[in-house]
């Protein structure tokens, strides 16, 4: 019974296909009809070689269409496109054949056009195989998947490079306005082939690349106007063209093709400024050194790292250039200082929250607060001792207050949060003042101050026409800047320095002198440096008679001399001739000494103008040698030259360099004075070493408190100890300080 009931199914079963086939016409004339379609359409589908010279076989279109017509009746076109497919399966070796010819060739010469060739001939074999539109997009797909499935696999990796050299060259003739009127067929015959999508990223880094290189070469070195407005419209006027090609195609209209590159505008708009990002990156230093005519190159670095997070690379470059070019010995302090400034200038422009000039001046300010001279090159800065229009200072900044830190007040309507990349220690500055910034290197102003203190002595003691103005107007100006209880000892200065010209033109009224001193009170004043000199002669009589008139003038005041400093007019009426010089006090002890007598040894002298240095004994005496008024007879023996003689065998002395003009009074330096008074704390610092044994720094600090007038902080007492170790007074080990042996 199964057996029966199967037969009968399968006999149903052919009995259907059959009618199909024959479609119900009488005897098997259905049959034969389909049979004639069906070789006629796999006849006409079969792939062709089209390197045979013989004329390809033609066809009725019209029997074609109605062949396809009776398979796609019969319901069998699926099948006959599975015969189709394997016909070109077994046929692809004839185009395997032509792409290793062609690549060979390129492979050969490296000439772009075996490439373009290749593909034009890849095209023909795809229009030549591709079966008709009435047999529907199903097998045209799969036809077309087929073929370029193939082709891929057949391309060598350098076909990628000729394609390459290709797209290129379509982008310097549209560039350069040149269009050959076959690259709009060369980007079908590439849409055809489906090269583009394959291809796409390797398409987009040609127009990356050549974006790349522009940017180099229009854009390096030129800072003083903003680039990004003139690079975009090069990108709408040159670049944009180009891509309608491969990212716009089949676009109908100008809208569907702003919709198309959409995305992919925004990526070459995004490398257009990275690539400016990253080049200003690697210019920061210089631009940084050119600033302000590099305002323009600013502005463009802050609108590109809106655009592209490149902040980080920006900080390591800035440091890593600061590092090799400036944070070494051989860079000048006011040079470092220069920068500095700029710096913070230029990052306020880039990014005015402050990150950047946080994360970057870190290194800048830890190595400008080692350095032993940095206070001073500020303090010269602000009280206007740029004369070589290198000052810190803009003049056409405002004068503000010294911003002291201040705490968040998240009350603020104007308070914004700290931008995301700022670390933990970040603190927003609200103060565009750069001396603020600047003097916040160190933890308080009290240097600056008494910096301030010593270069306004130097310049004080220098005026000689008694016009103090420019020093009276910096005081005003540091009063606004450090508060007028700081700067009342600079007042007191001032103020006797014009007491003291008061003074003098009451003691010459009395009775005229040639001597002119600059009085000054001792315990406003910075130290200046000592000497035992003693002024001979006629010098030390000026001296006493002036001070004899000061005392009838200031009945309570005493005048205690520096009689090393300032400077003596002379005029020296030897036998045949008359010199004038103006000199230093020594040399005018010196040559007083000589109005006693002809020849001295440099040793009488040295004991007669009060035991004073050697070396600068030898460095006055070089001065008259020079001047042909004495001559060193034998060593250290000098003779005074009455009469003048004719040329000399050179003296062993050698002349020095006349002082210059500007050379400041020798006031002691900050250093200078904190050095003489942690001397006077020694003395309780090797007690507490000997009576206690060995001690951590924090210890003898908290010790040395108790002492009157110690204010040293824990840092100078460490730099002391440091100094004292290289001595020999003291060992240190394990961070515990003990005498030494």
């Amino acid at each position: 019974m199964a057996s029966a009931a199967v037969r009968a199914q399968v006999a149903a079963k052919w009995q259907e296909s059959f009618n199909r086939l024959n479609r119900n016409e009488p005897g098997i004339s259905g049959l034969m009809t389909f049979s004639e379609a069906w070789t006629l359409a796999i006849e006409f589908l079969k792939p062709r070689d089209l390197s045979d010279p013989a004329p390809p076989k033609q066809y009725d279109l019209n029997k074609v269409r109605a062949a396809f017509g009776v398979v796609g009746e019969c319901r069998r076109l699926p099948v006959m496109m599975e015969v189709f497919l394997e016909d070109m399966r077994k046929s692809q070796h004839l185009i395997t054949r032509e792409v290793e010819a062609y690549m060979t060739l390129y492979e050969s010469n490296s000439d772009p056009e075996a490439i373009r060739s290749l593909v034009y001939r890849l095209v023909e074999w795809y229009n030549a195989w591709k079966p008709t539109a009435d047999l529907g997009p199903t097998m045209i797909s799969a036809y077309t998947l087929a073929f370029q499935t193939h082709i891929f696999s057949v391309l060598p990796p350098s076909f990628a490079r000729g394609i390459k050299a290709v797209v290129s060259a379509t982008l310097q003739r549209t560039v350069s306005q040149s269009q050959d009127p076959q690259d709009r067929v060369l980007w079908q015959a590439f849409d055809t082939l489906s090269l583009i999508d394959r291809y796409e990223t390797l398409i987009a880094s040609i127009g990356y690349e050549f974006i790349e290189s522009y940017v180099e070469e229009t854009c390096a070195g030129k800072w003083s106007e903003p680039v990004l407005a003139t690079l975009r419209a090069w990108m709408v006027d040159k670049i944009v063209p180009w891509m309608l090609y491969p990212f716009a195609r089949g676009a109908t209209n100008a809208d569907e093709a702003k919709t198309m590159m959409q995305g992919v505008g925004s990526r070459f708009d995004f490398h257009m400024h990275k690539t400016l990002c990253n080049l200003r990156t690697k210019e920061i230093f210089d631009i940084i050194v050119d600033f302000p005519d590099s305002a323009g190159a600013l502005q463009d670095l802050k609108e590109c790292l809106a655009r592209v997070d490149e902040r980080a690379d920006l900080v390591q470059a800035l440091r890593q250039a600061n590092n090799k070019r400036l944070l070494h010995p051989g860079a000048d302090t006011k040079d470092i200082l220069t920068h500095y400034v700029s710096t913070i200038k230029c990052l306020r422009i880039v990014d005015p929250p402050g990150v950047l000039l946080f994360k970057v001046a870190d290194p800048t300010r830890r190595y400008l607060r080692d350095r032993p001279d940095t206070i001073r090159c500020i303090v010269a800065s602000l009280v206007g001792d740029g004369e070589s229009g290198d000052s810190l200072v803009d003049d056409n900044d405002p004068i503000q207050p010294l911003q002291q830190p201040e705490m968040e007040n998240y009350s603020d309507p104007e308070w914004n949060p700290e931008p995301i990349d700022a670390g933990p220690d970040f603190r927003a500055s609200k103060s565009s003042d750069v001396i603020s910034t600047i003097v916040s290197i160190y933890d308080t102003k009290d240097l600056f101050i008494k910096e301030l203190q010593v270069l306004l002595a130097q310049r004080l003691l220098a005026v000689k026409d008694g016009n103090f103005d420019r020093e009276r107007r910096n005081v005003e100006i540091l009063k606004i800047r450090f508060g007028e209880a700081a700067l009342q000892v600079c007042e007191v200065m001032l103020r006797d320095m014009t007491d003291s010209r008061r003074i003098d033109q009451h003691v010459q009224s009395q009775k005229a002198s040639s001597m002119h001193p600059t009085i000054i009170s001792r315990h406003f004043w910075p130290a200046l440096e000592s000497s035992d000199m003693v002024m001979p002669g006629q010098f030390q009589i000026l001296q006493e008679q002036y001070a004899k008139e000061f005392s009838v003038f200031k009945p309570d005041k005493v005048l205690r001399w520096l009689p090393h400093l300032g400077r003596v007019h002379l005029q020296l009426e030897l036998e045949d001739r008359t010199l004038e010089a103006d000199v230093p006090p020594l040399e005018a002890a010196f040559i007083e000494l000589f109005s006693e007598k002809d020849v001295w040894t440099i040793d009488e002298l040295v004991l007669r103008s009060g035991s004073v240095n050697r070396n600068a004994a030898v460095k006055a005496l070089a001065t008259w040698v020079d001047m042909h008024v004495l001559k060193e007879d034998s060593e250290g023996v000098f003779r005074l030259l009455s009469v003048a003689e004719g040329p000399t065998p050179r003296s062993r002395l050698q002349a020095p360099k006349p002082a210059e003009t500007g050379e400041l009074p020798p006031v002691m330096s900050v250093q200078q004075q904190q050095a003489e008074q942690m001397r006077m704390y020694w003395k309780f610092i090797e007690g507490m070493l000997t009576n206690l044994g060995s001690l951590p720094l924090d210890r003898i600090q908290s010790m040395l408190k108790f002492a009157p007038g110690y204010d040293r902080t824990a840092e100078q007492l460490g730099s002391f100890m440091e100094a004292a170790r290289r001595e020999g007074l003291v060992n240190v080990k394990d961070g515990m300080w003990r005498l030494g042996k």
